[in-house]
């Protein structure tokens, strides 16, 4: 009777191998693919420019492809059309050309068909292999105008000096839209929602936050307090507080988390670990009010409203301009 093993912890080894090379094989897939379709896209580019052929030259080859070989997928005029653009767009674009193969094709379409700058186009780029957004949570940064929120985040003057990793990580307004919240809601079915759909949240502010407990609590002298939420940085290596507010930004909202701040610092925070970061969400800010509330606090604290609805790219695009002016105007001025 043979004996059986009883420690099979070992065994998840042979599955991480198993893991390990399924996901090489996925990725080489896709480089292949994605270096297929660009080398097609160059040269129906190439072959159209050469002999001045108008658009019925691919509706030719989609033909062709769809008689002689009807188990190729993905040739159909309109693949074809999009491969062309593809290599269009990014054939002298150095960055690009030497990533193109880290993000799947579903996303490059997405990215081609919703971008509408190079800026932009690289923005989401970068952002899709920091990320590995799937198609659907890019789809859902696309729509919530991602890349015009951050570029609006970095174009307001922050009022106390932060590094600038600490800015780059954090957003001026977060969009929750998959809250589904009702018209009228409490501080902690605020919370609850955002626990509920902790998923899609950390979507939202970013992957390299940790989800670390809600109501966390810290205790000073002989009293508790608690934290509405805490998560943990991986890229900042330091603990992020959030404290949820309905309604508009108050001054003394600063006191409390630089409160929270120094109790997590002292009591908290590893020797290895850099000092905690808070960030007041709240529903309305006012940027005069936001200045001298932190003209003089020394703890790195962001105040970024939420909004429950999808923004208007073309309202975020008009503020970008007005910001933009301001600049030149300022930059006029000093000289």
């Amino acid at each position: 009777m043979s004996n059986k093993i009883e420690n099979k912890n070992d065994f998840v080894t042979i599955v991480n191998l198993i893991e390990n090379a399924r996901e090489n094989a996925l990725r080489k897939v896709n480089e292949e693919l994605i270096l297929l379709y660009r080398n097609v896209g160059k040269y129906l580019s190439d072959e159209m420019q050469k002999y001045s052929w108008g658009s019925s030259y691919i509706d030719e080859i989609a033909e062709y492809i769809s008689i002689n070989c009807p188990e190729i997928k993905g040739f159909n005029r309109r693949g074809l059309y999009r491969m062309k653009q593809f290599y269009e767009t990014y054939k002298e674009n150095e960055f690009v050309t030497t990533v193109l193969t880290q993000i799947s094709w579903s996303n490059h379409l997405l990215i081609l068909s919703k971008g509408k700058t190079n800026e932009e186009r690289e923005f989401y780029i970068k952002l899709c292999i920091k990320e590995k957004y799937s198609a659907r949570e890019l789809e859902r940064q696309l729509d919530s105008a991602y890349f015009e929120r951050y570029l609006l985040s970095k174009e307001k003057l922050e009022p106390i000096i932060l590094p600038e990793e600490i800015k780059n990580q954090f957003m001026d307004t977060y969009v929750l839209e998959f809250l589904n919240l009702p018209e009228k809601f409490s501080e902690n079915e605020f919370k609850k929602a955002i626990i509920n759909n902790l998923k899609n949240f950390i979507l939202e502010i970013g992957r390299d936050f940790s989800f670390v407990g809600e109501e966390y609590r810290v205790q000073v002298g002989n009293s508790d307090y608690y934290i509405d939420l805490l998560f943990y940085h991986r890229g900042l290596s330091c603990l992020v507080a959030f404290e949820l507010k309905i309604g508009d930004f108050k001054p003394e909202h600063i006191g409390k988390i630089n409160f929270y701040l120094e109790a997590l610092d002292r009591e908290t925070k590893k020797e290895n670990e850099n000092p905690s970061v808070g960030v007041i969400l709240c529903a309305n800010r006012d940027d005069e009010i936001v200045e001298f509330a932190l003209s003089r606090s020394l703890s790195p604290t962001m105040i970024s409203e939420y909004t429950l609805k999808l923004i208007d790219k073309k309202l975020l695009k008009q503020k970008l301009h007005e910001f933009s002016e301001i600049a030149s105007l300022k930059e006029f001025n000093c000289e």
